[in-house]
């Protein structure tokens, strides 16, 4: 029986075939104080492995961000898009931008597909001046690091109700 528990173990980390469904389990027992949150459906195990493999002098601000974003609203979802991990609710609404080295970018957009507001715009309240607008319905937030970040915090959540009020 050893011989067929320890098995499944090796062709894990070798096979593509079912190792997802392996390695969530082992994640939560990794960090139970994470797996205890309410907030856990929202996680994905693909983002997850994502960010445990991403390899960027920034990662913590990037998983600060993270936290952030999803903490926003109990309906945001998240998961690997355009290479990266991208947030959704009905729509995709935000996605990192990670080829810089020296910054944390966020693409606040309305999805894949051309809407009405593409031609008309969004009207976002941006007091603090987080946002570099890119197109009438696209815009960006960088972030220097993870100091950054959370001096941004208010103003990023505030920005991200607004936009999710929008989609």
């Amino acid at each position: 029986m050893k011989r067929t528990a320890e098995k499944p173990s090796k062709p894990r980390a070798k096979g593509q075939k079912g190792s997802p469904r392996r390695r969530e389990p082992r994640e939560a027992t990794e960090a139970p104080a994470a797996a205890s949150d309410p907030g856990d459906a929202q996680e994905s195990p693909a983002v997850v492995a994502y960010l445990r493999e991403l390899d960027h002098p920034l990662k913590e601000a990037v998983v600060a961000l993270r936290q952030i974003i999803l903490g926003v609203s109990p309906a945001i979802r998240e998961e690997i898009k355009w290479n990266a991990p991208s947030f959704r609710t009905t729509e995709h609404f935000a996605t990192f931008n990670l080829r810089a080295k020296d910054r944390v970018r966020l693409i606040l957009h309305l999805g894949a597909k051309v809407k009405d507001t593409a031609a008309k715009g969004l009207e976002i309240a941006d007091p603090a001046g987080l946002l570099e607008w890119l197109a009438r319905d696209r815009c960006l937030v960088t972030f220097s690091d993870g100091e950054d970040v959370q001096a941004k915090r208010a103003a990023l959540e505030s920005v991200l109700r607004a936009w999710l009020r929008q989609v």
